[in-house]
């Protein structure tokens, strides 16, 4: 297959991909999933930092993503709905992989961070008795895995195994999928199975056990009406964080794949544009989905939007996950064999 090699100058002389008009449409896009990512996860640093009660380890990694997020959207999302507007990218050889190198490092460490949020999940919910509880240091350890993990994985193409390259519609930089450069091509295919693979088996594994131990303890109980509305409504939410990073993710990497797999695959690029731009939206769902469906930190936050006014303040029904980890919680320590209440 024959490479493209694109002019990451700013020449805007360059055959453009669309008009004028479908540029702007897109920078319309991107700017919105820009902007609402940082407001949304600034938000999310600001009433963490100012509330004492949401400072717990097990929002340790809630925090995080939130920085990842926040970093994707400020570093990848806002340059792309700028040189996307323009029509071409106008940041040079040196922007392409400082864009490319930010977009992925934090990118990936957001992905890790849902892993790490999905184990610390499992970990509280069906090992409340075990022998390691889930501490400061097992949060912080989480948060520094993910990023210790996104630098090692995203550095190499800085050194000459792999390399960062304009994609989609060309306003925008990431790793380079297309290359058959044997270097390149064993970077990226170890890239796609660490960095993407290892992640989703990681979280589709630990809900998977979270919801099937939620199912054996409901089975313990002798009435079943309480824990079966718990275990219904962590069933929908953990179904939303799934389907959540299947949406942003999998389209993304399909598309890595079989760029990978087959060599003489042609994407129209307007087409590899979608996954690009659906793995940025990233930035705006995992804070309303992990981080404002849980009513803890909701009955912070949305006083802090609303000018102290809190729609949800009469709210009697604690949020799925607090209900799931606090009532199994409490169930184990007393007995397995007690029955399960909210």
């Amino acid at each position: 297959m024959t490479v493209l090699h694109v002019n990451t100058s700013d020449d805007p002389t360059i055959t453009p991909l669309l008009s004028q008009t479908g540029y702007n449409v897109l920078a319309a896009i991107m700017g919105v999933f820009s902007v609402s990512g940082v407001i949304l996860n600034v938000l999310v640093i600001v009433v963490t930092v100012k509330h004492r009660q949401l400072r717990q380890p097990l929002s340790y990694a809630l925090v995080n993503l939130a920085i990842c997020d926040l970093g994707c959207a400020v570093l990848g999302g806002i340059p792309t709905t700028v040189t996307t507007a323009m029509g071409y990218f106008s940041l040079g050889r040196a922007g392409c992989i400082i864009e490319g190198f930010a977009v992925a490092f934090f990118g990936i460490a957001s992905l890790c961070t849902v892993a790490v949020i999905s184990v610390e999940r499992y970990v509280v919910v069906c090992y409340p008795m075990g022998s390691v509880l889930f501490q400061t240091r097992h949060a912080v350890a989480g948060v520094v895995l993910s990023w210790v993990w996104s630098f090692i994985w995203n550095t190499p193409p800085l050194f000459g195994w792999g390399s960062y390259e304009l994609e989609g519609i060309r306003t925008s930089c990431g790793p380079n999928w297309y290359s058959r450069d044997v270097g390149n091509m064993s970077y990226i295919i170890m890239y796609f199975f660490l960095c993407f693979a290892l992640p989703f088996s990681v979280i589709m594994v630990s809900y998977s056990r979270l919801l099937w131990t939620l199912r054996q303890v409901t089975k313990l109980q002798l009435e079943g009406g309480s824990t079966h509305r718990v275990e219904m409504q962590v069933a929908r939410m953990v179904v939303v964080m799934i389907l959540s990073f299947l949406v942003t993710w999998l389209p993304y990497a399909s598309m890595a794949l079989a760029i990978i797999l087959v060599p003489s695959l042609y994407i129209d690029p307007v087409t590899a544009t979608i996954p690009v731009f659906l793995a940025k939206s990233s930035t705006v769902y995992n804070p309303i989905i992990y981080i404002f469906m849980n009513r803890q930190f909701r009955n912070y936050a949305v006083p802090a939007i609303l000018c102290g006014w809190n729609p949800w303040a009469s709210e009697g029904q604690v949020s799925e996950g607090e209900t799931t980890v606090s009532s199994i919680s409490k169930n184990q320590r007393v007995s397995p064999k007690e029955s399960l209440k909210e």
